[in-house]
């Protein structure tokens, strides 16, 4: 598949291992994995870091080989996900930092065009959240709303 931005096709893949390969953690249960996700989650951290936190400070590689569930599956069946997806919402703080930076700096071109590429990375995930009703029908990015919401996050 041909990249967004690029003529360039990858061919480069990372494939996970296959989940008899790795094996159960010894010390954990269904509940006890689900009992730290919420714990994490109710800290404020995004399902990305609380997939670190997992691989490194427990030992579980990939939550679905163990639970039969994505991370953001259990932490929306427990009540703890957030409102706005996170990689929309991680897009949004780059282009917050970017209209920042754009602010005090008018003459930087280059930083211009990543921020039009990243808006437009915001609106094609804007249409695909909105037609899986993950966001509201009638939802908008404006990037004055967007610094406002980043702020209230943070």
């Amino acid at each position: 598949m041909a990249r967004m931005h690029s003529k360039r096709h990858g061919k480069s893949k990372s494939r996970k291992p296959l989940a008899d390969e790795i094996g159960a953690p010894a010390d954990f249960d269904k509940a006890g994995i689900e009992e730290i996700i919420v714990n994490y989650a109710k800290k404020g951290m995004e399902p990305a870091k609380i997939g670190e936190a997992l691989k490194r400070e427990h030992g579980i590689p990939y939550v679905k080989h163990y639970m039969g569930k994505r991370l953001t599956v259990i932490m929306k069946e427990k009540g703890v996900g957030g409102e706005m997806p996170a990689d929309l919402m991680d897009l949004m703080k780059k282009a917050v930092n970017m209209n920042g930076h754009l602010a005090n700096n008018k003459q930087d071109k280059n930083n211009g065009l990543r921020l039009r590429r990243i808006e437009s990375k915001i609106w094609r995930l804007t249409r695909y959240y909105i037609g899986t009703g993950k966001l509201p029908q009638g939802w908008r990015y404006d990037p004055q709303q967007a610094e406002l919401l980043i702020k209230k996050k943070a």
